[in-house]
């Protein structure tokens, strides 16, 4: 059994109190503590500010750590400080700062990274409180058990602890170790695909429906790589997924197949670019902008704000209208019936004169008013008119054509004949 560190270190923590020599350890973390904490102090307003490639690359990589950078940094100076102070005394004092410090390191750093990765409100957020304390009370608990020497007992125990699966026996230690490397490659795994779609989501010079499904595969592609990866770090053969592929083969075939369906076709929306991010569109009896594309879902926002959730299959297999696919302009229209007796020479010029200055309405095409056909009581017209941005709505801009149509009639004294 490994000697606890605590057992050396209190008997001679008991000496040195009497020697004025301890006050040397004391100060050398007090002064590793102080020049970290103004380190980090510097390097963090030293991070490039520019708005280029180079520097949102530098970015990316040190805020990465600047959560921890200043336990980093004492951890590292104050193993540098180690072996030059032990020329002259011991430094029991040190070797126990150095444990503590480099776990608050760790612990400050995977608080950084599942926070980024995961949402912080909801229920994942409560969720994401109660694992980063879990996971403090078991770093701090590794490190007891590390200072009082009672670690290689525990490893001991576990490993000659053995479940029994199936034919086989496997020990608790190598359960704890699989989940510990998987659980471990996944996170990164997770933060490097957070890290790739913010970097995507940043390439303007790459259409928006590429960056996501670049997003998409990227992540989904790291996630395999780090299961793979991890389960073959704990001896396990990967051969054995042959069967597992074979079965989730048929279950895809028998009751996956409208979800898998889904997903495809949510792929092949995003590559094809049939489909964008903010584009108008309608799709059975649902009309909306785009307001997300998920791999297997689509989100459409209707103009009062209710959102529809269509499956991407119904975008492939159907027929959809984008208003927005090629062009954005869309043609809009409204009608109105003047009496018999009006000069349409001059009514007709007058309305289209009077719509073009409507806000939104566009100047080319320009406005066009249009005889339609002679009513039982009226000369029915239409207005017709564009617009280059349906996202922002059709009533309001209808709504404001219609109160300029009223407005022009009446300043001019031409009559909206009544039944």
């Amino acid at each position: 059994m490994t000697a606890p560190l605590l057992a050396n270190l209190l008997p001679d923590l008991w000496d040195d109190l009497h020697d004025i020599n301890v006050l040397w350890q004391v100060g050398a973390i007090a002064l590793c503590l102080a020049l970290a904490w103004g380190l980090s102090r510097i390097l963090r307003p030293a991070l490039p500010t520019q708005n280029t490639h180079h520097a949102r690359v530098i970015r990316l990589g040190v805020e990465s750590f600047s959560r921890a950078l200043w336990p980093l940094l004492a951890l590292a100076l104050i193993a540098l400080a180690k072996p030059l102070l032990a020329h002259y005394q011991h430094v029991n004092l040190l070797r126990l700062a150095i444990p503590l410090i480099g776990s608050f390191a760790l612990i400050r750093l995977a608080f950084y990274v599942m926070r980024r990765i995961f949402a912080r409100t909801g229920p994942a957020g409560s969720f994401l409180q109660t694992f980063e304390k879990i996971f403090a009370l078991l770093v701090w608990l590794g490190v007891a058990l590390y200072i009082t020497g009672l670690w290689p007992d525990l490893l001991e125990i576990l490993e000659n602890t053995a479940i029994p699966i199936g034919k086989s026996k496997v020990s608790i230690l190598a359960i704890v170790q699989a989940t510990v490397f998987v659980a471990i490659t996944l996170i990164l795994a997770l933060w490097a695909g957070a890290a790739l779609e913010e970097r995507l989501m940043r390439v303007e010079s790459m259409h928006s429906s590429m960056r996501v499904v670049l997003a998409r595969m990227g992540r989904a592609v790291l996630i395999l790589v780090a299961v793979l990866f991890s389960l073959s770090l704990v001896g396990i053969d990967l051969t054995v997924l042959s069967v597992f592929g074979g079965a989730l083969g048929v279950g895809i075939g028998l009751g996956l197949q409208k979800i898998v369906g889904s997903y495809v076709s949510g792929f092949v929306i995003l590559i094809e670019r049939s489909l964008s991010i903010g584009d108008i569109v309608a799709v059975d009896k649902y009309t909306g902008k785009v307001a997300r594309i998920n791999t297997r879902y689509t989100v459409l926002r209707s103009g009062d704000g209710v959102e529809s959730i269509i499956p991407n299959e119904m975008l492939l297999s159907g027929a959809v209208q984008n208003y927005s696919l090629s062009d954005r302009t869309v043609r809009l229209a409204t009608q109105v019936g003047v009496a018999y007796d009006s000069d349409l020479d001059t009514v007709l010029p007058l309305l289209e004169k009077a719509v073009a200055a409507v806000p939104r309405v566009s100047a080319e095409p320009a406005p066009q008013a249009l005889l339609l056909k002679f009513g039982t009581d009226a000369l029915e017209l239409e207005i017709g008119f564009w617009i280059g941005d349906p996202e922002n709505g059709k009533l309001s801009v209808l709504s404001a054509v219609n109160k300029t149509i009223w407005q022009t009639l009446k300043e001019n004294e031409i009559s909206i004949s009544c039944p």
